[in-house]
């Protein structure tokens, strides 16, 4: 797909739900009693795996009508054994955060796959999930995997790397574990929260202390009337692009404000963007705004690996914000993004450096050269990511002879009407 050269990003968007909290929102109401409603839901490629998991493991999802999807669970215990494999598609959230709700299935044994680039990338949580008592088998450390549900122990875990995903899977196998106190899982550096939210809003006993994140465990869970606000992930791309397009004016509403996941904001702020926030409230557990974005000369800074868990997502987007910055700009301690749906750091540099960007690697993020000034274009390969085919898009707007984006298609995993609405707003 060829985007080309745009003035200004102007008028009022509203993104998709939350992908993380559409996802834990279908799988935790497929092991809950009775039937729950996720308002909001954001229908994806990601998401329409949750839903197919659920359904392959007994639970009763109707398809997403008005953003509202129903799901009727079988309970926290009542998962049923597949005769295929759980197909969990592209979704790293939905492969590991269901086996951390099948390892303590006790009799039943479940093998999960995923496609090529999932398969590609760390399973991480086969180790605790044996030192729970689950017999999980993998491939090398990659999918497929098989676990074997047991009667689980309560742990504390210490995450080697900073993953909400992990985190998430021990806790949500620790509701199924049986003995004395609660599992607990440190983290030397905070990671997104929507899992403990939406368990301390079904009744869960959710306790942080410090870097300690403990649950206790529960015989049931009642059903998930949720409110899913608008993913900010979704909605950097279009904050990015109207920060860098002059005359800019654009508002965003509805946007998930969760400190764990907008570390971006901070670095924009720092860079000298022009945001506001509106509407302050609060939806399913989480704040959520109105963002205001208004076009702004940014300068350079640094990112530090106290900041990546924030905007992990978010870097490649600030790169390119980066490179029509002024001054010199770095990425450190940024490695998580050579295992994700591609090697980011690999892929961000080849891309942009094609485009005419002043970009470098290094082993754990990047450095680039800022020059105020639009980049040159040209074409690009997204290998497949659909966070990288957002950045071309953005890229395609801001440069002088436009971006022709190899893989543009790749966005439907997360955002399939990322496109059409992008056009929407902008000016040329």
């Amino acid at each position: 797909m060829k985007v080309e050269p745009g003035v200004a990003l102007v008028g009022d968007i509203a993104v998709p739900g939350v992908k993380g909290i559409c996802q834990r929102g279908v799988l935790l109401a497929a092991v809950a009693d009775g039937e729950s409603e996720l308002r909001g839901f954001g229908h994806a490629a990601d998401t329409d795996s949750a839903i197919a998991v659920a359904r392959a493991l007994g639970a009763e999802v109707t398809e997403p009508a008005d953003d509202v999807v129903r799901v009727r669970g079988i309970g926290l215990r009542g998962l049923r054994q597949p005769d295929a494999p759980l197909d969990c598609g592209n979704a790293g959230t939905v492969m590991r955060l269901v086996s951390g709700l099948l390892a303590g299935q006790e009799g039943r044994r479940f093998e999960l796959v995923g496609d090529e680039s999932l398969s590609g990338r760390p399973v991480r949580v086969d180790v605790p999930l044996r030192e729970m008592g689950a017999h999980v088998e993998t491939t090398d450390g990659h999918a497929p995997v098989v676990v074997e549900g047991a009667e689980l122990r309560p742990i504390r875990y210490e995450l080697p790397v900073a993953s909400a995903q992990v985190k998430s899977s021990v806790l949500l196998a620790g509701l199924l574990a049986s003995g004395d106190g609660p599992t607990r899982v440190v983290e030397r550096l905070p990671t997104r929260d929507h899992t403990e939210r939406l368990l301390s809003s079904l009744g869960v006993r959710v306790r942080r202390r410090g870097h300690e994140v403990a649950v206790e465990p529960v015989e049931s869970l009642p059903p998930l009337s949720l409110d899913i606000p608008g993913d900010f992930s979704s909605a950097a791309p279009f904050v990015v692009a109207a920060t860098l397009l002059s005359g800019s004016e654009l508002r965003i509403h509805g946007v998930n404000l969760n400190p764990t996941r907008t570390g971006f904001l901070d670095v924009l702020e720092r860079m000298g963007a022009r945001l506001a926030v509106f509407n302050r409230r609060s939806a399913g557990g989480e704040p959520v705004g109105d963002l205001e974005v208004r076009s702004a000369e940014l300068v350079a800074t640094e990112i530090g690996p106290e900041e990546v868990p924030a905007l992990v997502d978010e870097l490649p987007l600030f790169a390119l914000a980066a490179a029509m910055a002024r001054g010199d700009s770095v990425v450190r301690g940024a490695a998580e993004l050579r295992v994700k749906e591609s090697d980011r750091i690999e892929t961000v540099t080849t891309a942009l450096r094609a485009l005419g960007v002043r970009i470098s690697e290094t082993e754990d993020g990047f450095r680039i050269r800022g020059v105020p000034a639009r980049p040159r274009g040209g074409a690009m390969d997204s290998h497949e990511d659909h966070r990288i085919a957002m950045l071309g898009a953005v890229a395609g707007l801001v440069s002088r002879d436009g971006v022709e984006v190899g893989g543009a298609e790749s966005v439907a995993i997360s955002f399939p009407g990322f496109f059409e609405l992008l056009a929407s707003v902008t000016r040329r």
